[in-house]
């Protein structure tokens, strides 16, 4: 009997299952049978398909708690009186706005009406005036000063631009242009091609002057605009959309007719001869000119 125990062939068989039970494999074997915990878990796989109820019933179980819906990132917005919001109610809410005060516009005195009336009349007048200046300057001096085209086109379609506005605002509230338009067309052309001829410095001279005036009579109707405003706003009131836009128009285009003056200084206005004569004659005859287109 002993013998049979000590025997080598039992040795040999008993050495793999001793093996086997001091160290067990981690991978089974192709061939080997599936295990207790392979089985059950086949079990539960097809019973959770098989089974709608298995199904919900394994989503109850795996559902997460109120307090992890809160802390979730996917949670949706709550609201504490009305529960759960909606994606779309949250997107379209949007919290009350205040209704916009917006100040009542002033209505314009017949005495206002009428400084506006003359004001935009001579602005339209001088504008065309200064387009026919220019126009009847710019072939003498081209032909002899040719570096003059590009500021003299610059100066030019300026004052095309400035008329053309004042054409429409006049035209919108149906102002009557000055009944001396014949004449001041005659004279415009008269001066620009007249001090063109007795040369550059002539011409930039004209210029200086005609544009001083044109220059100080803008800033008047901004400082009367502006005063205007300033006691509408005393008053709970403001000019409306369309005068507070005429007034940043009307400081647009005498920032132009501004930097006109510098053009005709930086060309040499200075040197002509009889300076003081010809630019005070301009502008004595601008103020004329200013006087009576307000008026007629």
């Amino acid at each position: 009997m002993s013998a049979r125990i000590l025997s080598p062939q039992t040795l040999a068989r008993s050495h793999a299952p001793l093996l086997d039970f001091l160290a067990p494999r981690t991978i089974p074997s192709r061939t080997s049978p599936p295990s207790r915990q392979r089985q059950q878990l086949r079990r539960r796989r097809h019973h959770s398909t098989a089974s709608p109820v298995g199904r919900e019933a394994s989503t109850q179980n795996h559902a997460p708690t109120p307090a992890q819906a809160a802390a979730s990132s996917l949670a949706p917005p709550t609201n504490a009186a009305t529960g759960p919001v909606s994606n779309a109610s949250a997107s379209t809410t949007s919290p009350p706005t205040s209704p916009r005060t917006t100040a009542p516009v002033h209505q314009l005195t017949p005495t206002q009406r009428a400084f506006l009336s003359s004001a935009l009349r001579v602005n339209q007048t001088g504008e065309l005036a200064a387009i026919l200046i220019y126009a009847a300057q710019s072939p003498l001096l081209v032909r002899k000063h040719p570096h003059l085209r590009p500021l003299m086109k610059h100066m030019y379609d300026q004052e095309a631009g400035h008329y053309a506005f004042f054409n429409r605002v006049i035209s919108k509230h149906r102002i009557r242009p000055t009944a001396m338009t014949p004449v001041w067309t005659a004279a415009a052309s008269l001066l620009g091609w007249s001090t063109a001829f007795l040369g550059r410095e002539a011409a930039m001279a004209c210029t200086e002057a005609v544009e001083t005036e044109i220059g100080t009579h803008y800033n008047e109707q901004v400082r009367v605009l502006l005063d205007w405003s300033a006691k509408c706003s005393e008053r709970g009131e403001s000019l409306g959309p369309e005068l507070e836009s005429l007034v940043a128009e009307l400081r647009r285009i005498r920032d132009e007719e501004l930097e006109h003056l510098d053009h005709a200084v930086e060309n040499d206005a200075k040197e002509a001869r009889p300076y003081e004569f010809l630019t005070e004659g301009i502008r004595a005859g601008c103020r004329g000119a200013i006087w009576v287109s307000e008026r007629v």
